[in-house]
């Protein structure tokens, strides 16, 4: 039986060293620093980060018993207006922090990666407008090893 990807990554401590190397490189970024260091932004956001991915590959429901479902990930980040280039720096940044982190550099693992993180990206610029327009109670992605699990 293949492990998750959360598994294969390293499980807990390897999601949280990727979301504070990205959370470091978005920060470095001068087109992504803005909306990673202003004075808004939630005091464990790393943490939160660290275990939505997790959660999303194959990990523990931590986030989502803890802070939501995924309307919530999609209403905090919608109605930001055109965000195409962000959305491709962020993508980056993922696979930046994952070399960083020294993630595994198994070729499938990498591209299931950056398939999630693509996949994530357009979710995201699914809602320009208003927060509003996000579907309610929308369930928690899970991405293995071939993609969007349904």
């Amino acid at each position: 039986m293949r492990p998750t990807l959360y598994e294969f990554a390293g499980g807990a401590p390897a999601f949280l060293a990727l979301a504070r190397a990205h959370h470091a490189r978005c920060v470095a970024d001068p087109e992504l620093n803005h909306p990673f260091s202003h004075p808004g932004q939630h005091p464990r956001h790393v943490e939160r980060l660290a275990a939505y991915w997790a959660e999303v590959f194959g990990g523990p429901p931590e986030y989502s018993r803890d802070c939501g479902d995924q309307t919530g990930v999609l209403v905090m980040h919608a109605g930001n207006g055109d965000m195409s280039d962000l959305g491709r720096r962020f993508a980056d940044c993922f696979a930046g922090a994952a070399d960083d982190v020294k993630l595994p550099e198994d070729k499938e693992f990498r591209a299931a990666l950056r398939a999630y993180m693509e996949w994530a990206v357009a979710e995201v610029l699914r809602y320009p407008e208003e927060p509003g327009a996000v579907p309610r109670e929308l369930p928690m992605p899970h991405w293995g090893w071939e993609g969007l699990q349904e």
